[in-house]
């Protein structure tokens, strides 16, 4: 949601610390590391998942050494125009609802960061703190998300995520659904859904119904 190379940056960031908890915590070298890591994400869409399941690794305490120790606050700031584009959102027509893969703790850390926190009414996120959990793509967690946003047909969600094995999940259900890559992403071999943005500015185009106006802010979200 923040401008791409502050995402760009975000990720690499978590990247390196997803691969050093690998190699502290299963005494693994770096490139063993980053296969594992590369390995559990494509499986299970979560490196978080993996190490669970199969290294019975704490998820909160990795939670605490990755995405709650990221440096955040010197790297994401309120974006403006992603709050206009959020809040000419048309609420007569749909709930802005959150859903990550992130623990609770990162994912409001995110949107308070990016000053849009209060425009949200709920978040669907990854508990860390349950005992079996489901991430993204994992069809318990957009069933999840549902129920707690209190849609019952798939027809009536609409779904934005970077991510191309999530949003093909959620394309594959029948939710409304956008890819969003960043400019300097290449062209996926196939497309992960009927929609691919490299704005979010993109959605007042493809979803023009959702909007109270069709004017767009200047540059790109």
């Amino acid at each position: 949601m923040a401008h791409p190379q502050i995402g760009y940056k975000v990720q690499h960031l978590m990247s390196d610390l997803i691969d050093k908890y690998f190699q502290d915590h299963l005494a693994l070298s770096q490139e063993e590391a980053n296969d594992l890591h590369l390995k559990y994400y494509r499986e299970y869409g979560l490196a978080i998942e993996g190490l669970v399941r199969h290294h019975k690794v704490d998820a909160l305490e990795y939670n605490a050494k990755v995405d709650d120790a990221l440096p955040l606050e010197d790297i994401i700031k309120p974006n403006p125009k992603l709050r206009q584009l959020l809040e000419d959102i048309d609420r007569s027509k749909v709930r802005l609802w959150l859903f990550t893969n992130a623990y609770i703790t990162h994912g409001k850390r995110v949107v308070k960061l990016l000053g849009v926190d209060d425009l949200f009414e709920g978040i669907t996120y990854c508990d860390y703190a349950s005992e079996k959990f489901y991430c993204k793509p994992h069809v318990e967690m957009y069933d999840k998300a549902m129920a707690q946003a209190g849609v019952t047909s798939n027809d009536n969600c609409y779904f934005v995520d970077d991510s191309y094995i999530n949003t093909r999940a959620a394309q594959e259900r029948g939710w409304h659904t956008a890819h969003l890559l960043d400019p300097e992403d290449p062209e996926p071999s196939a497309r992960a859904a009927k929609h691919q943005i490299r704005s979010l500015e993109e959605l007042r185009t493809i979803f023009p119904h959702l909007f109270k106006s069709k004017s767009a802010a200047n540059g790109s979200i």
